[in-house]
């Protein structure tokens, strides 16, 4: 491993010791040639793994043909992947931008103006404890983060918190306040340690949200893309979102953000409501339509689901006998394993013995491997993380 300090950039990381040459599937390489299972894919990024061939061919052969044109024409590349996202989510329409926060503004911006358009001048959206939702000011005033939100007051206003999945106290906010025009959650809950709800939360969501007449807004930047065993996690239950955000997996690491609406949410934006000069360029788009393309082929939800189910398994039969072990919980390939107490020291005993692991919430070790990860590869990730609990433990 090497170490590179670059005093030009802002110390806004705590990077590890290691620099990453080239990667290959599930695993990468540091620039010495030794090698790394990858349990992050760059945070639920890289689902199809690293260096994927039909993503790199059409990211080429695109840059080759038309980078970049600008929203001011038609862009073929983005309607085509509009039509698929939404044949897939069962969605409208959709806009298109570069980052998972920028298609939660998008969101945020969408909630906003149709509580303007039915007359309410100071509209309020729910959000959750806990939660993420990004890092520009609208996203980190939702972001149930008090260190993400430390020193950027004054936050905005027309955001009010409940406890995540508990459709009850979202009922209750409902009945005290008729500014509240939407409801923004994640379906499973990623930096707020894979917290996964009851199977009859979105669907309470949902039926508070016909009754209130709110929009119900999925944030799917982290759980989209098949990685909870679905397309979008919440096809898990009959519910659909009037808006729903993606980005991450979209890409396979091609930056590409987007929010699709339905129904009466696809109507609000008109011309000259938002916009992106970057978002939905043909480059991005082409990427995205590969990575759909080889989800499909390969079936990967359904690959997600199994090796999920698999993982925890494997896990709770490992660290049953450890009281230091307080939750093994997940969804498809995101899987959170809860500590007695903060471990986050955990990641660089992982990279020392060549595997990328994450911890979040400070005690949860968050596992997001690629969906293309081997038995193998499974089985190398559930050895090698039980065998760094029972030492830390």
């Amino acid at each position: 491993m090497t170490t590179i300090i670059k005093q030009t950039l802002m110390p806004t990381y705590a990077r590890l010791p290691v620099t990453f040459a080239h990667g290959e599937g599930a695993v990468l390489f540091d620039t010495e040639g030794k090698p790394y299972l990858d349990a992050v894919a760059g945070v639920a990024v890289c689902s199809l793994g690293h260096a994927r061939p039909e993503v790199a061919d059409a990211i080429c052969e695109q840059a080759h043909r038309l980078m970049h044109t600008s929203n001011l024409y038609q862009i073929e590349n983005q309607q085509v992947l509009g039509e698929r996202l939404c044949a897939l989510a069962g969605m409208d329409n959709a806009f298109f931008c570069n980052s998972g926060a920028e298609a939660n503004e998008a969101a945020i911006k969408i909630a906003r103006l149709y509580a303007h358009n039915k007359g309410i001048e100071h509209p309020v959206i729910i959000v959750m404890s806990n939660a993420f939702h990004g890092r520009t000011m609208a996203t980190v005033t939702a972001t149930g983060n008090p260190k993400a939100q430390a020193g950027f007051g004054p936050l905005l206003e027309g955001f009010v918190r409940v406890q995540y999945g508990d459709a009850k106290a979202v009922a209750e906010q409902l009945a005290a306040d008729k500014n509240i025009v939407a409801v923004l959650v994640e379906p499973v809950q990623g930096e707020g340690g894979v917290q996964v709800p009851s199977a009859n939360y979105l669907p309470r969501l949902r039926e508070l949200c016909d009754q209130n007449d709110c929009l119900l807004i999925a944030d799917e930047i982290q759980t989209g893309m098949c990685r909870t065993g679905k397309w979008f996690a919440f096809q898990h239950t009959a519910i659909q979102p009037d808006v729903m955000t993606l980005a991450k997996a979209l890409g396979n690491g091609m930056p590409i953000g987007a929010c699709l609406a339905r129904g009466k949410a696809a109507s609000v934006f008109g011309y000259g409501n938002h916009g992106s000069t970057f978002g939905g360029n043909p480059l991005a788009c082409r990427a995205a339509l590969a990575v759909i393309e080889v989800m499909e082929k390969e079936q990967l939800a359904n690959r997600a689901t199994e090796l999920g189910e698999y993982f925890l398994q494997q896990f709770r039969a490992g660290l049953q006998d450890f009281a230091g072990v307080k939750d093994i919980r997940g969804k498809g390939l995101m899987i959170g394993i809860q500590l007695e107490r903060d471990c986050a020291e955990l990641v660089k005993q992982g990279l020392a013995q060549g595997i990328l692991i994450n911890v979040t919430a400070g005690n949860v070790i968050r596992l997001l491997p690629p969906l293309v990860i081997s038995q193998q590869q499974a089985d190398q990730i559930i050895t090698t993380v039980i065998d760094l609990i029972r030492d830390f433990l």
